[in-house]
């Protein structure tokens, strides 16, 4: 075991093999417009708006995933929607075609439940000054799932049917249910809260975060981020197309994007614990905004595996420390809500990114990745301007000032 990780429980370890197998049979998103196009035989407009209903049904139940596990568990809330998300799936490819579009959305809403959940379960089940390395184990076991599960979908999609992709990834969402059920305990994990309001009184929610700008500052731009480094999924193949590469080269980009993460992951964050967390954060979404930013010199093999370096690299260091952060600076009867916050803002683009980047693109192409640098850069700016002025304060916490932590979470 890797010396930054032996703080970790063993129930995280357990949990993080559960969500890669969940993760390498999850690969429905990817195929599920293809599969609308193609044997529902439904036109590309209709398609689009089930499809879009699922992202709106994803945000949302990464916004109340939280909420739920803080009033009644969130081991509970994880089970019961991995166990709703997977009998959608197991019955979608027998639904008539009408139904597609409350199934999807169900479907969608329970995987973002699911996700928060999952955070959130992670976050009171690990001592405060391990969340970092947790958090990056779980997302390196995930990503390594996401990064086997189309290849494998593409063979299960040609070799029996494309129905047998929902079938899969149900059995797969219903065995997280059962794996989590065996490998996480119940006691202490249920964090279930006594009063209507969660325990927050008056203000809920709200006063807690007022009373702590850094995390609000850090949620508006994980906002503006996540639309700019979700582009690399919309705009940037029609790009791409644009200047002559085809779906071919857009998909080794996107296995460069998976390798770098794999690699360099859970180094990166052994390597930097002792660092500032809004240092880090801010400084990965800089790189996110350079990674756009390479595309102001021009359409090229060159230019496009920077740029998807350059946003990898921001990725490892933004992603899995806000995770952490947010959790660390949760109070402790609104883990959930505080989790919910930060997972929901952080797919706000599959929401958001296409309409807006390609409504820009289609108007006026040229000014695309200049006001996505920008828009990095600025977000990038503000927390670091945060982290420093964090950093001068006496007497901060050691999370925020990168020391090492020891204190034990529930």
């Amino acid at each position: 075991m890797p010396k930054g990780f032996k703080d970790v429980p063993k129930a995280v370890w357990l949990l993080a093999g559960g969500v890669f197998v969940n993760a390498v049979v999850s690969f429905t998103f990817v195929f599920v417009f293809v599969y609308l196009t193609g044997p529902r035989g439904l036109g590309t407009a209709e398609a689009g708006v089930v499809v879009g209903l699922g992202g709106i049904g994803l945000v949302a139940g990464n916004f109340t995933g939280g909420w739920y596990g803080d009033r009644f568990g969130h081991r509970r809330v994880l089970l019961a929607a991995s166990a709703l998300g997977g009998a959608v799936l197991l019955l979608l490819p027998l639904l008539p075609l009408a139904l597609l579009h409350l199934a999807l959305p169900a479907a969608q809403y329970a995987s973002g439940v699911v996700r928060a959940a999952n955070a959130a379960l992670v976050a009171v089940t690990v001592p405060e000054g391990t969340r970092r390395q947790a958090f990056a184990l779980v997302r390196a076991v995930s990503n390594g799932g996401f990064t086997l599960g189309p290849p494998l979908g593409a063979l299960v999609a040609t070799a029996l049917s494309y129905d047998w992709l929902f079938v899969m990834d149900g059995l797969g969402t219903l065995f997280f249910a059962f794996w989590t059920a065996r490998v996480v305990p119940a006691r202490g994990a249920a964090r279930t809260a006594a009063a209507p309001d969660g325990g927050l009184g008056r203000g809920g929610v709200w006063r807690e975060l007022r009373a702590r700008p850094a995390v609000l500052v850090l949620l508006a731009a994980i906002l503006v981020i996540d639309v700019v480094y979700r582009q690399q999924y919309s705009t940037f193949p029609a790009f791409l197309a644009d200047h002559g590469m085809d779906t071919r080269a857009y998909g080794l980009l996107i296995a460069v994007n998976g390798g770098v993460i794999l690699l360099l992951e859970i180094p990166a964050a052994l390597a930097l614990l002792g660092r500032s967390p809004l240092h880090l954060i801010g400084t990965g979404l800089l790189l996110v905004s350079a990674g756009y930013a390479v595309l102001l010199l021009g359409a090229g093999v060159a230019t496009a595996v920077a740029m998807m370096v350059l946003i990898s690299l921001g990725e490892i260091l933004y992603k899995t420390t806000a995770t952490a952060y947010v959790a660390d600076e949760a109070p402790e009867h609104a883990v959930g809500r505080f989790q919910s916050l930060y997972a929901g803002v952080s797919v706000s683009g599959v929401v958001l990114a296409a309409p807006l980047g390609g409504s820009l693109y289609a108007a006026a192409p040229g000014l695309l990745w200049p006001l996505c640098a920008g828009l990095g850069a600025v977000a990038g700016a503000t927390v670091l301007i945060m982290g420093a002025r964090l950093v001068r304060r006496p007497g901060r916490p050691a999370h925020e000032t990168g020391s090492p932590v020891r204190a034990v979470a529930g």
